[in-house]
């Protein structure tokens, strides 16, 4: 397939995980792509596995001029971004119930989690606006949709982009630019790798089908959500959850 022959696409988190799986699967389908992760020597890996088609390129979305120059480092060496996917994001500390969780420990994840989806997006729409066209995807959770006890953080910072998805849909509803959000059950990353194992088994056991998904899975609906069919939905929260989440 080549669909995305002619895009260039920004993938935050291109180091590892759902990032790396979907800088790959673009690249694969003709996109040129900018790998940019906190990690350079992991975004380098990434980019060196793609090819002459991807850039590696240092950025941590709680620095705003970093995500700016990352951005503007695609553009000068692809021409324009057409697309955006924001994979960044931290669990915090869990296992903890609310009154335990410590106040530094949930503003850290706020700045990355949330605000750092605000400054992709900002950064991302001043530069599709130019070309009134563009696709915004940022991965969210199913945590925001239901909120996983003992892990408030992660749950309400999700919870947080899905309403910022929906109204940043309304707002750039006419500009060819469509924002949406990715809402995955348990995926079999390093992020999830790092929890505790009766965390992960209890958001297992609420999956229908009784599995983790994949990165594979992941990247496959992302790479959807960011092609020039999926034209018609905008503010929305997909479903990658094994049946667990069917709204």
């Amino acid at each position: 397939m080549s669909d995305f022959e002619g895009q260039a696409a920004v993938v935050i988190g291109a180091g590892a995980g759902i990032g790396r799986a979907v800088a790959i699967l673009l690249a694969q389908r003709g996109a040129s792509v900018a790998c940019v992760d906190r990690d350079q020597d992991t975004a380098q890996k990434t980019a060196q596995e793609i090819g002459p088609r991807a850039i590696a390129v240092s950025a941590d979305v709680s620095d705003e001029t970093s995500v700016q120059t990352a951005f503007e480092q695609a553009e000068n060496a692809f021409g324009q971004v057409h697309i955006a996917i924001n994979c960044a994001g931290i669990s915090g500390t869990t296992g903890k119930q609310s009154h335990e969780v410590e106040l530094d420990d949930f503003d850290r994840v706020v700045k990355i989690n949330l605000r750092g989806a605000l400054v992709v997006s900002q950064t991302a729409l001043r530069h599709m606006l130019q070309h009134n066209y563009g696709r915004i995807v940022h991965v969210a959770s199913i945590a925001g949709k239901e909120g996983n006890a003992n892990m408030i953080a992660y749950s309400a910072t999700k919870a947080g982009m899905i309403g910022m998805v929906k109204a940043q849909g309304k707002e750039y509803a006419e500009t060819g630019i469509t924002v949406n959000a990715l809402a995955p059950a348990v995926i079999r990353t390093d992020l999830v790798a790092a929890l505790p194992d009766e965390v992960v088994t209890y958001m297992t056991d609420k999956i229908p089908m009784k599995r983790t998904g994949t990165v594979e899975e992941a990247a496959a609906m992302l790479a959807f959500i960011a092609s020039k069919d999926c034209s018609f939905t905008t503010g929305f929260t997909f479903d990658l959850t094994g049946g667990r989440a069917t709204y």
